[in-house]
């Protein structure tokens, strides 16, 4: 099915009158991720393979460094003591141009590229979110630009960053705190979609911190009074947890999961943990929410007449959107036109669809229309939305699976081995590197971009949620 379906389908968009008005530079742009399209994919599909999980990427994070290190790029492995983090740089002096990639799976997710639900290995990790596509696509585009710096079209430099553990640990928290960004003029990022846009939606913030319960165990017949439960805690825990809930903003979320709530059923058990997150669209609100949660913790635990301990994970900022990056982001997909599908592809999409219960519209290859800023915008969180705090950051989504599809699910991981999410890859790169072109050329573009990211962070001091090193070991 994967290779049937690709042949013959890498035609990423129509040739137009709109082609007309791209400029030599990119051209050159499109003509070098072309050049590069069959590396790039087998590296995708590298990275779809290995599907390796939050700080356990080596082998993903390698391939990326190899690549990029014999396109002439100098790497920098093991960054911010995060041994799967990376930096690629090329050219000197201003401007400074970042591209994120990412490279991590999800558990649980493995698929095989077939339109119905059928684990490639049961129970191993797959790439849920499509984050073998970003990081590659963002390679790509970082490629494309050091081939027009080759050739003396611009200067500047250009810096690609591995960004590891984004579903889980937040490694760009870590990274930012490192100082990765701190020489660079303007970030560009991009997530895979079901739809092509130039994003300006925020994500929400959010923290995540365990609770961990400690009692005495016994036998739960012989002699119960002996014991002192600490899952006794845990369910007192979520019940006020799940209480809470009609009394917290409408915007605000709060999730749990039990990693470990005793053993065996005839022991009183002495030892309880979950996991907890609280998010919403603006730090400031989600702040005194965790504080409460966090605080409930030691109610349930004086209930249960055990001890307890609250320990950070990580938290992570809100996106903070950029409409002039936005609008320059605009241009260039409009330049691109939109992806155009074979009735393979088509009929994979639908078929999707209907495994998953969505209307069998297929996919969404054209280019949406310029959205302003949502302020009140739900969704998902990012940790790069702590990039954005630090840097004018510019994103874009494009599509690798049909319209609708759920996401963190088998049937993005199916798209994401096979050409629907091929060309959604390399369409990324090309709108990547094109609107680099922009910021390398003209400064008065980066100066608005620039300008409206002082604006829009106004006073707000940013402070990284973490406390210690990162998590290594401890997926």
């Amino acid at each position: 099915m994967k290779k049937t379906i690709f042949l013959g389908a890498l035609t990423l968009f129509c040739i137009s009158a709109s082609a007309q008005k791209l400029t030599n530079n990119k051209k050159a742009i499109i003509a070098s991720v072309e050049k590069h399209s069959a590396e790039l994919i087998k590296i995708s599909d590298s990275i779809w393979a290995l599907a390796e999980t939050a700080f356990d990427e080596h082998r993903s994070a390698e391939i990326l460094a190899n690549y990029a290190e014999k396109n002439g790029f100098k790497v920098t492995r093991g960054v911010a003591e995060i041994p799967t983090a990376f930096t690629a740089t090329y050219g000197s002096g201003k401007p400074v141009i970042s591209v994120l990639g990412e490279f991590d799976a999800l558990p649980g997710l493995s698929q095989k590229t077939v339109p119905t639900k059928e684990p490639l290995n049961e129970g191993a990790a797959g790439h849920g979110c499509g984050h073998n596509m970003f990081g590659t696509a963002s390679l790509g585009a970082a490629i494309a630009i050091k081939e027009l710096m080759d050739e003396g079209k611009i200067k500047g430099t250009v810096k690609f960053l591995g960004t590891p553990a984004e579903e889980k640990f937040f490694a760009k928290v870590w990274m930012v705190k490192a100082g990765l960004w701190n020489d660079v003029d303007v970030n560009l990022s991009w997530h895979p979609g079901s739809t092509i846009e130039a994003d300006q939606q925020s994500g929400l913030s959010l923290i995540d911190f365990i609770v961990e319960f400690h009692g005495q165990a016994a036998h739960a017949s012989m002699d119960p009074w002996n014991g002192r439960s600490a899952s006794d805690a845990l369910e007192l825990y979520t019940t006020g947890i799940n209480y809470y809930r009609e009394h917290i903003l409408p915007t605000s979320r709060i999730h749990y999961h039990i990693q470990d709530g005793g053993q065996v059923v005839n022991v009183v058990p002495d030892y309880a943990r979950l996991w907890v997150r609280v998010r919403d669209p603006k730090r400031a609100k989600m702040l005194p929410t965790y504080e409460r949660v966090k605080a409930m913790a030691e109610g349930a635990a004086i209930m249960a007449n055990v001890d307890y301990k609250v320990s950070l994970v990580s938290g992570i900022y809100e996106t903070l959107v950029n409409r002039e990056g936005g609008l320059i982001m605009q241009k260039n997909l409009e330049l691109l036109g939109p992806i155009t599908y074979t009735e393979e592809e088509t009929a994979f999409g639908k078929a999707i669809q209907k495994a998953t219960g969505k209307p069998e519209v297929g996919m969404s290859g054209s280019v949406q229309p310029f959205k302003e800023t949502d302020p009140n915008a739900g969704g998902g969180s990012t940790d790069v939305g702590d990039v954005s705090w630090n840097v004018p950051n510019i994103n874009l989504g494009v599509s690798v699976a049909p319209y609708d599809t759920p996401w963190h699910s088998w049937a993005v991981v199916a798209c994401g081995g096979m050409s629907i999410g091929h060309k959604g890859m390399l369409y990324a790169a090309k709108a990547l590197g094109l609107t680099a072109v922009d910021l390398f050329e003209d400064e008065k573009l980066r100066v608005k971009v620039i300008e409206e990211f002082k604006q829009r962070k106004g006073d707000e001091v940013y402070e990284p949620m973490i406390d210690g090193p990162p998590p290594i070991g401890k997926n």
